[in-house]
């Protein structure tokens, strides 16, 4: 049985969300701060995390911060602060997604439901082959999720995974910000823009030596991003 833990100081919104949760047969663990909630990851093997920002003795964001030095479970921010700076604060971090309050609790299951799909595939499916794609020194193990630089291991969320995938194995085509989003999000690009622009730059700081003079990820301006064939 999947895992899901929900951490937001409103006891209503968690009880609410467990319902919702329980009735696609998830087992839900509830916190009411950030402190809880990593309480909670260390004992029990949690593969998704619904967390709120704004909460008292530790909040969403710096709790986020600390799961993501150890952790790559998908994570889904809820926030009654619905502007772009929350968002992208958040995927800033290291969230995964983000739905703003009040948010419909079909919505919200449907977005756990894709993200599961996601961490599943990426972490825990078996490929029938092998699959090695490569760039100049970066290589992708599709069977075993790896990626390293340079002989270096480089650890990615399944959201940065599955875009540096996307573009590893269409060396050379441009795909712009819509593109992307629909691939990798399979829904309609809507302000999309800060969503991916945030995970590009998270991918960046991670496989470029110098991320503001990229060898790999680059960017078509005014048309989208690309990784070039490299010898």
């Amino acid at each position: 049985m999947v895992n899901i833990l929900v951490c937001d100081d409103d006891h209503e919104i968690v009880d609410a969300i467990e319902i919702y949760l329980m009735q696609e047969n998830y087992n839900v663990f509830k916190a009411y701060d950030g402190i809880e909630a990593l309480e909670i990851l260390k004992k029990e093997d949690i593969q998704l995390l619904i967390i709120d920002v704004m909460m008292p003795r530790l909040d969403g964001i710096h709790a986020i911060m600390k799961i993501r030095e150890s952790s790559s479970i998908p994570i889904i921010i809820l926030s009654a602060k619905n502007e772009d700076p929350d968002k992208i604060l958040g995927l800033n971090v290291g969230a995964d997604d983000y739905l703003p309050k009040p948010f419909n609790p079909l919505e919200l299951v449907a977005r756990v439901k894709s993200q599961l799909r996601r961490y599943t595939k990426l972490g825990n499916m078996p490929q029938e082959s092998q699959a090695i794609y490569s760039v100049g020194g970066l290589v992708m193990n599709d069977e075993t999720k790896e990626v390293t630089v340079d002989d270096e291991p480089v650890k990615l969320t399944p959201i940065e995974y599955n875009i540096l995938l996307l573009l590893v194995k269409n060396q050379g085509r441009v795909y712009s910000i819509d593109q992307i989003y629909e691939q990798i999000w399979n829904e309609q690009a809507i302000g999309a823009d800060n969503t991916v622009a945030v995970h590009i730059r998270h991918i960046r700081e991670k496989i470029e030596i110098n991320p503001r003079e990229p060898r790999y990820l680059k960017v078509v301006w005014g048309v989208g991003y690309k990784i070039d064939k490299l010898n």
